[in-house]
């Protein structure tokens, strides 16, 4: 069955690019045929013309803006915390990810700074949108992000996100995690 549709969908794809003029029949076995050939018994199938697509020509891109300009590209419509999600759960971890989300993408120039308790994330302003707290202390904790352009004026906050770490205890002896 599979190789019939197979060799029928072929055979319909080859017709509608070689020509508009497909022929169907079906034979003594009650097996359905298409072809581009005529054959005895044969009747003509009307194809309609095939979807297509043409892009469109992209704008040329802007200038790189200089230095006191506007920043390049749209304002931020959004900016949020991706991960972790708000009271969020974890358990016996060593790091954990961070993820920011911008909406349009990151500007070129601008930077993301990630606060986790009020304190900046590794005491510095790491590129892209993807960071790792580590380690990971067990309790309460809340992260926030900023985007800053290149002057350091803030352009898009996060909501702050709270979640929870959960650790094994030291002092249980059959701790998972640290055994003894």
């Amino acid at each position: 069955m599979r190789t019939l549709l197979f060799t029928l969908i072929s055979l319909a794809c080859a017709a509608a690019l070689a020509g508009p003029t497909v022929y169907k029949w079906v034979d003594e076995n009650g097996v359905v045929h298409f072809s581009d050939q005529p054959h005895a018994n044969a009747q003509k199938v009307q194809l309609e013309a095939p979807q297509t697509y043409q892009s469109g020509q992209y704008p040329a891109a802007p200038p790189p803006a200089a230095s006191g300009d506007a920043p390049a590209g749209p304002a931020y419509q959004s900016c949020a915390i991706a991960r972790p999600l708000e009271q969020e759960t974890y358990n016996n971890v060593d790091s954990l990810g961070i993820a920011v989300s911008t909406d349009p993408m990151l500007r070129p120039g601008d930077q993301i700074y990630i606060s986790v308790d009020g304190a900046a994330l590794n005491g510095g302003a790491p590129t892209g949108q993807n960071f790792t707290l580590t380690p990971v202390d067990r309790g309460t904790h809340t992260v926030s992000a900023s985007v800053r352009d290149p002057s350091g004026a803030t352009v898009c906050q996060t909501a702050t996100v709270t979640f929870n770490v959960h650790q094994a205890s030291v002092r249980n002896p059959v701790n998972p995690v640290r055994p003894r």
